[in-house]
């Protein structure tokens, strides 16, 4: 299976009001939202979402006032600026928070910048540098509104009136910067340091928990000694440990109340534990699994859901009953679609066949009464197939959203992209083209390679070292020979390679790459470059690439994971990905419906973290991973 074919299932509270004094709390008012593919939706008006970025909108840095909170203390006692009426910085002041609020960030800036930060008291300098800081972010400038807000650490102080703003502006944005262990810790804090507050925080720090995985929820856990704090982390153990597992997550939660009887949460469970028991009593009793099974991508998918399917036979022994049809060589979906309905299923999973797929989301409402899991997205736009269709596949899109997402918020800004030559990549290229410009991003340069050799032409040209080369022999013929040292160079205007290749084609360009003195340019790719073996010695040439991939293909899976591995035969990354989405595919039986609705904002799947948009497509975000020792090792934030 080619790169392209992996990449697609085998082909394919309200804000509120700004303060109206200096002396009021400052309150934040970026409205943290999901609005690309990929992410996980944070449903709600108190969510922590991503942030809205408004292209094209001054940085943070112009203008006045873009000195550390430290540095301007110092130059305040130096100061000689006229003194500026308090009526009037409190306009200016109230103006800033009234234009963040309503996402006018050229206002917003302009308001800011009219702020002299040395004529500040030590309280009002804290709002003023959080409302930069709260504009940095929503331009996107996660590194420089981080920055800002750890200048002021006074800003955390339990006596400062915006000090839970503080928080949860901090937490937002390590969120924005992919940090939800950091984000998590935040509000942890915020819980011990604002016990009167709980109420206000305590959203807030679920939504954000629940985007973490085992392991982080693990040293979080260790971290806190606070006994609100520490009920909460293993709330959301319970949900983690258990979310495919409705019995079990019943029985935690049960448990987890006798212990936690005092915390605020035993009384009133977070919403998602709140309507279990009706989506248990409502889960599907018979699901019909349509796939190619003389295929290899649908044989990797059908193991990977008989393997999860045994998996919840030996853990709670309630199981629906699953009827399989083979779909290898069908061109119209209706008989095998038929038969699926015919034999009484209440859920039918599949098919993967992106034209079957297709004709699909053509039926009318009235075909489609059985509700669909399709493996498989449409290339139709909105809800095609009405309510009842739900689509979830490995999608090259989210893979390359991701890759964006890293480079971005490295604060990577001019991009060169290296990709095969195949007209198969050139859907691949226009959709990171088109994300990275979005995103307000350059693309520098581009090459296209082919073959299984020698990619040296197509890095020079990448890096220009082609042309530099093509100087030194236009002087070779002016300057003496003999008194002629020259060394070639790369382009300086590139921050980072975006490559699209296998692991063969990576080990190959990532070390011409350093020849062609690119060895400290960052590369980014997708998961095509790592074919899932612990390989150090091959991969060692994959060095410092980061990438993102399945949390499966880089080794969680636990039990289940070990037992398909030594009972199955040996898989490469693209069969590994399909087994992965099988599991999935079985293990989202019991909580459709609940992610559909909203009850369930994120799951941790073995393909990714996974959410819902409004046209029930399902979108994973994948786990990041950086090359180091041949070995691909989690991606610290």
């Amino acid at each position: 299976m080619g790169l392209a074919g992996c990449g697609e299932a085998g082909l394919g509270g309200q804000s509120p009001e700004p303060g109206d004094g200096l002396g009021a709390a400052f309150k934040p008012s970026v409205r943290v939202e999901r609005v690309k593919q990929g992410a996980p939706s944070v449903r709600g008006t108190q969510g922590v979402p991503g942030v809205r970025v408004k292209q094209g909108a001054p940085s943070v840095r112009e203008g006045q006032g873009t000195q550390g909170a430290q540095g301007t203390r110092e130059r305040a006692g130096q100061s000689q600026a006229p003194r500026v009426s308090r009526s009037r910085l409190r306009r200016r002041m109230s103006a800033a928070e009234r234009f963040l609020r309503r996402e006018n960030y050229d206002r917003a800036a302009t308001e800011l910048a009219r702020i002299d930060p040395a004529t500040l008291n030590p309280e009002q300098l804290l709002r003023y540098t959080m409302m930069r800081s709260q504009l940095a972010l929503a331009l996107g400038q996660t590194a420089e509104a981080l920055t800002l807000l750890q200048s002021i650490p006074e800003a955390a102080d339990p006596s400062f009136s915006g000090g839970v703003d503080y928080h949860i502006l901090l937490a937002q944005t390590r969120l924005a910067g992919g940090d939800n262990e950091g984000a998590a810790a935040d509000m942890l804090r915020a819980v011990t340091l604002f016990p009167n507050s709980v109420s206000r925080l305590q959203n807030t720090l679920w939504r954000i928990l629940l985007l973490c995985n085992g392991t982080q929820l693990n040293r979080l856990g260790a971290a806190v000694d606070n006994y609100e704090a520490q009920g909460w982390v293993e709330l959301a153990k319970v949900s983690h440990d258990h979310q495919f597992n409705l019995p079990g997550q019943l029985e935690a939660l049960s448990h987890w109340r006798r212990v936690w009887k005092r915390h605020p949460a035993a009384s009133r469970p977070p919403e998602l534990f709140r309507n279990m028991e009706r989506a248990w009593n409502r889960r599907p009793r018979h699901i019909a699994l349509i796939l190619p099974l003389q295929e290899a991508a649908g044989n990797a998918i059908h193991e990977g859901f008989i393997s999860a399917y045994y998996e919840a036979l030996t853990g709670s022994g309630e199981t629906p009953r699953i009827s399989v049809f083979d779909s290898s060589g069908e061109t119209s979906v209706l008989p095998v679609y038929s038969r699926a309905v015919a034999s009484g299923a209440d859920l039918i999973i599949g098919p993967l066949n992106k034209n079957l797929v297709n004709q699909l989301g053509q039926l009318r409402r009235r075909r489609l009464q059985v509700p669909t899991l399709a493996l498989n997205y449409t290339t139709i736009d909105g809800r095609s197939g009405g309510s009842n269709l739900y689509q979830f596949g490995l999608a090259p899109q989210d893979e390359i959203a991701q890759a964006v997402d890293l480079a971005w918020s490295a604060g990577h800004r001019n991009a060169a992209m290296l990709t095969p030559a195949d007209p198969d990549y050139t859907r691949l290229q226009d959709e990171f083209v088109a994300r990275w410009t979005e995103r307000g991003g350059n693309l520098v340069t581009q090459a296209a390679f082919s073959g299984a050799g020698d990619y040296t032409g197509e890095v020079k040209r990448l890096l220009a070292v082609d042309s530099s080369e093509s100087r030194r022999d236009r002087l070779m013929d002016l300057l003496p020979r003999q008194r002629s040292v020259f060394v070639p160079r790369r382009r300086n205007d590139i921050d980072f390679v975006f490559l699209i290749a296998n692991p063969r084609q990576g080990r190959q360009i990532k070390p011409t790459l350093g020849f062609y003195f690119a060895e400290d340019l960052p590369v980014y790719s997708i998961p095509s470059i790592y074919d899932g073996r612990s390989n150090p010695n091959a991969n060692k040439d994959l060095n410092d690439i980061i990438f993102t991939d399945a949390p499966w293909v880089l080794g969680e899976g636990g039990p289940l994971k070990n037992s398909v591995v030594s009972s199955l035969r040996p898989a490469q990354g693209g069969l590994q990905r399909l087994r992965a989405m099988g599991v999935d595919g079985f293990r989202l039986h019991t909580r459709l419906t609940q992610l559909a609705a909203g009850e369930v904002e994120v799951l941790h799947g073995m393909t990714g973290m996974l959410s819902i948009d409004e046209n029930n497509r399902i979108h994973r975000k994948l786990e990041a991973a950086r090359f180091e020792g041949g070995l691909a090792m989690p991606l610290e934030p």
